[in-house]
């Protein structure tokens, strides 16, 4: 009803402003309404005749009434009037009437003058609706999850065993809070769920509340921060006020860090969100009690936040949700295909082996990829081959069937393929070759995968070696049978450098000794060591890069016979599985 109001308003003063131009604009042209415009000659025969009783001259314009009442109109030649003196003697010995006026843009002046009194008044008006009208509302209802919504328990998140082992403590707590209040034990306050993106951290929030059966309240940290002051922190009191009324309930904040960065700074423009801050603060752990209210929050930048924020008393446990490892991996395989046709024969296994690194929301769009292509080949269930190609779509990007390569480019990217996956064959420290492909994909012309049998946390010397010999297995080959150096192996290169540079500058891994070397500064310089020290480290770096390309050109011209022979049968029929690959080689 308000705002309905607020509208008429609106519309009324819209229409009184209107009506006042139209009448400022009736009045003055209602003046020359009733001239007949006639030439200028035609004018002065009456003047002549002794027919005009009165004229008006606005400038060059000359409005006449003549004796019988009639009204004439005409424009004089410029400057008639200033040339011809005895005119105007004449016709005041005569008895005419004469009226001058010089004002000639007096209807535009006033027409201007109309139209910037609307523009202040309307500017008035707006400021008088932001000072005293309603700005952007803080007493709307706060979410909650839907009664009728699937709850979500424990069951339904996997691959996080750590973090659910943290938090069925607080589980326990809403659904027994006797069990630890006569204890006199006190449940954390908060829980901030810390981790990359897409690993069910909102998952294992709402997890909490299904397995407690409470009220599961949530927000988003973008939605506390406003231009105006006072808003924020009005919807934190609003949100607290609301979780009060429940008594046992979580509240869920998703992306915090947009609310609780570190304070500081001398730009005004933080001073609403530090205002908001505080508010969150206080309602966590002030002079109110909130017994049976647990703050859930969840960030992807968790070296941003107030320090404030995560003391005791507050968010007193952080718990870290990571992207799972290979079990973890198969555990969410399995939870994303329960409503799914999936074919029996199908590993969720191997699958889950040839997904490092994948998180839980990698690993759903996958399924999903794989029931499309499925439904694109008229298959009643999703197949082993379907979870395959979707990987490798989500991994290395669409099959460009559709790209044109010319003989000549099939052949550099065939045997540039061959050099990679022989290299990784024979290497004893290398991950099993799964596929080579000279299909392009992406922006690359080809791929050679490589599928590790366990998740690796930490790198041998030996291994990172090794996979700098891989790397530059395509430029080997390229140089030992094509004669050639292609732009192919940029990326190779590129991957290559940025090992070759951790080794040195961060692992240690070098004649230069167990030292830390700092990274280039803002500005691109080199800090934390003299000139001379960058010169050895760009050496070492150059040194890992070329041993490990020596490596790979000794290791093919040995074995030619097998690049021959992978080469050859990508250029047959283009893609190669493990097992043929193997065979080849061996």
């Amino acid at each position: 009803m308000k705002r309905i109001a607020a509208s008429r308003r609106s519309a009324a003063i819209a229409a009184v402003l209107a009506i006042g131009i139209l009448s400022t604009a009736g009045v003055y042209f209602g003046r020359a309404a009733g001239y007949r415009d006639v030439p200028f000659s035609d004018l002065l025969t009456a003047f002549e005749r002794g027919q005009v009783a009165g004229i008006r001259a606005i400038d060059d314009e000359v409005r006449a009434t003549l004796a019988d009442g009639s009204e004439l109109r005409a424009v004089a030649p410029a400057g008639y009037f200033a040339g011809n003196p005895d005119l105007i003697a004449s016709l005041a010995r005569s008895g005419v009437r004469i009226e001058v006026d010089r004002s000639s843009r007096r209807l535009f002046n006033a027409l201007a003058s109309v139209l910037g009194i609307g523009v202040l008044g309307l500017v008035g008006f707006t400021a008088w609706r932001t000072t005293t009208g309603r700005i952007p509302s803080v007493s709307g209802r706060t979410k909650v999850a839907g009664k009728g919504d699937r709850p979500v328990t424990f069951d339904d998140v996997a691959g996080v065993d750590e973090a659910k082992d943290e938090l069925r403590e607080i589980v326990d707590f809403l659904r027994e809070p006797a069990r630890f209040s006569g204890l006199g034990g006190r449940i954390p306050r908060g829980v901030l769920l810390a981790g990359p993106p897409g690993t069910g951290k909102t998952l294992l929030a709402r997890s909490i509340a299904g397995e407690a059966g409470v009220p599961f309240l949530f927000a988003s940290g973008s939605e506390f921060v406003e231009m105006f002051a006072g808003v924020g922190a009005a919807r934190i009191r609003r949100l607290f006020k609301d979780a009060r009324k429940h008594g046992r309930c979580i509240i869920f904040i998703d992306e915090i860090d947009a609310v609780g960065r570190s304070r500081g700074g001398q730009s005004h423009s933080h001073e609403e969100r530090e205002q908001t801050l505080n508010q969150l603060l206080v309602e966590m752990d002030g002079f109110e009690g909130h017994a049976g209210i647990i703050v859930i929050a969840a960030t992807n930048r968790h070296d941003i936040l107030d320090p404030a924020l995560l003391r005791p008393g507050r968010f007193d446990r952080q718990v870290t949700v990571g992207n799972p490892d290979v079990r973890g991996r198969e555990e969410i395989l399995g939870v994303h295909t329960r409503g799914v046709k999936i074919d029996a024969a199908v590993d969720l296994r191997q699958i889950a082996r040839g997904t490092p690194g994948f998180s839980g929301a990698d690993l759903a769009n996958l399924i999903n990829e794989a029931a499309l292509i499925a439904g694109r080949a008229a298959r009643a269930a999703i197949a082993h081959a379907d979870l395959e190609a979707a990987r490798d779509k989500v991994m290395m990007g669409v099959e460009r069937r559709s790209l044109q390569l010319t003989a000549r480019e099939r052949v550099v990217t065939a045997w540039h393929e061959a050099g990679h996956a022989v290299v990784a064959a024979l290497l004893p420290n290398a991950d099993p070759v799964h596929k080579v492909s000279i299909v392009p994909r992406g922006r690359a012309m080809g791929v050679t995968m490589q599928l590790p049998d366990t998740d690796r946390h930490t790198y041998t010397r030996d291994y990172l070696e090794t996979q700098l010999a891989i790397l530059m297995g395509g430029r080997a080959a390229e140089q030992l049978f094509l004669k050639v150096e292609t732009s192919g192996a940029s990326n190779d290169i590129e991957r290559a450098t940025e090992i070759a540079t951790h080794m040195v500058c961060d692992f240690g891994m070098s004649p230069l000794g167990p030292l830390a070397f700092r990274k280039q500064d803002e500005g691109g310089n080199r800090a934390g060591f003299s000139d001379d020290t960058a010169r050895k480290v760009d050496a070492e770096i150059h040194g890992l890069v070329t041993r490990a390309l020596e490596t790979s050109r000794t290791m093919l011209h040995e074995r030619c016979d097998a690049v021959t022979a992978v080469a050859e049968r990508l250029l047959e029929i283009e893609t190669l599985e493990a097992d043929e690959i193997r065979a080849l080689v061996n």
